[in-house]
């Protein structure tokens, strides 16, 4: 915000806005908005999502309440929402060519390089210093998907895009393939208009496409179904029936986006922090599967993978080896791991070596 201290608008001007917008874009994000704090119309569809259960194990969804969608409960004061965006796909040659081939390991694009949450928090602490510099007595709190926040909703709210139907924000000049981050404010921002048009049409691409059949139609994911969900969040053992429609997806999934029409005008990423680390977009099951505890932490270190944790690790690659094309050196490697210490690892190497023996 180079020039913000040359001047003094006021606090709640569309100049003053403006500012901190391309203040936004210096930094590094490619969007921000600013909204109100009104969720209502949001709120019967998160709370009913809950109530049929689609949230799964994670407790955390429903155990904050309203804080949610009542941003003055989280952070006392707040009248209005930065939200920002930040394209992460750095690689689009590659997911289609690793999904094909299933000796090889896929992991969701956006976790391939830096975590994500160390990149965006800092640039939004650097957002809130620029601002600062005009607005010194106001309050301000950065989050990047670390708190109970609707985040998406305020995503649209703010006009960065709108709701697609396998419910990831859409915006028109850049498909989905970005992270949405936050800055709480007591300062009287003039606000965004909400972005209310759907450009989805009567496209179904991304609800046909998914391996687990994960939406319960338009806007509804069923996170028990969803691979994103099944490899990184859930702890434990995957049901059987939902094995053999993982493939090789060994972290995350990234189908419905794949096929979303509006990601050809997405861009590469120009964040260095996002490239791919440790040729994880081109890597065999085979080696990860090799690596120890010490290797996968050493690997993984300062990347979002970390969040599955090791065990978990082994678990999915059992799999995604279960349903590889048979070979001496999968049924080796899953034979090596048949008498694991964790149960867990035990369970899913044992499923997947009878893949490969019960014809």
């Amino acid at each position: 915000m180079n020039n913000m201290q040359d001047s003094t608008p006021a606090l709640h001007s569309s100049d003053f806005a403006q500012k901190i917008k391309d203040a936004a874009y210096e930094l590094g994000f490619q969007q921000a908005g600013i909204t109100n704090t009104d969720l209502s119309e949001h709120i019967d569809r998160y709370q009913n999502w809950l109530k049929a259960g689609h949230h799964g194990e994670l407790d955390y969804m429903h155990k904050h309440g309203s804080k949610r969608w009542q941003p003055s409960e989280l952070e006392e004061g707040t009248l209005r929402v930065i939200s920002v965006r930040m394209d992460y796909f750095s690689d689009p040659e590659s997911p289609i060519d690793a999904l094909n081939n299933s000796d090889k390991a896929y992991i969701s694009r956006y976790s391939l390089g830096r975590d994500y949450h160390k990149v965006i928090r800092s640039r939004l602490k650097k957002l809130i210093q620029s601002i600062k510099i005009e607005a010194q007595n106001h309050q301000f709190r950065a989050f990047v998907d670390s708190a109970p926040i609707l985040e998406r909703a305020f995503a649209q709210k703010s006009g960065l895009g709108w709701f697609g139907k396998n419910t990831m924000i859409i915006n028109r000049g850049a498909g989905s393939w970005f992270f949405l981050g936050e800055i709480f404010t007591n300062l009287p921002l003039k606000i965004d208009q909400p972005y209310q048009k759907e450009h989805c049409g009567k496209c179904t691409a991304c609800l046909d496409i998914c391996p687990t059949q994960a939406f319960n139609g338009p806007y509804i994911v069923d996170s028990r179904r969803c691979i994103s969900y099944l490899t990184i969040e859930l702890k434990g053992s995957i049901p059987i029936e939902l094995r053999s429609k993982m493939g090789n997806r060994i972290f995350g999934c990234d189908d419905c986006q794949l096929v979303c029409p509006w990601n050809k005008f997405s861009k590469p990423s120009q964040e260095d922090d996002f490239s791919p680390r440790n040729t994880l977009n081109d890597i065999t099951l085979l080696e990860l599967f090799s690596w120890d505890e010490t290797t996968f932490l050493s690997k993984t270190e300062g990347s979002a993978i970390r969040r599955a944790g090791y065990e978990s690790w082994l678990r999915n690659i059992a799999i995604a080896l279960g349903n590889a094309q048979t070979s001496k050196s999968i049924i080796t490697a899953l034979k090596n791991k048949a008498t694991h210490a964790s149960p867990i690892v035990k369970e899913h190497t044992l499923w997947a070596l009878s893949q490969h023996t019960k014809n």
